[in-house]
């Protein structure tokens, strides 16, 4: 964390989940059906130390809810 154009993780997953719903509205999903939510570091897969894990927690996640 601390490198690039992010300060740290938690503003780089916000901006990947941004991006995502940016799509999906650009694709006909409705803006009100979706939220965009990044958690950073605090929500790992997987806690090791390794590359392996981190390329694990690089990730996005969709929850889907009947309305």
């Amino acid at each position: 964390s601390g490198t690039g154009r992010y300060r740290d993780n938690w503003e780089l997953s916000t901006a990947r989940s941004t991006s995502v719903v940016k799509f999906l509205i650009e694709n006909g999903v409705p803006a009100n059906r979706l939220v965009a939510a990044g958690f950073g570091e605090f929500q790992p897969l997987d806690p090791a130390d390794t590359e392996e894990a981190r390329n694990k927690n690089r990730r996005i996640e969709l929850k889907l809810t009947e309305r």
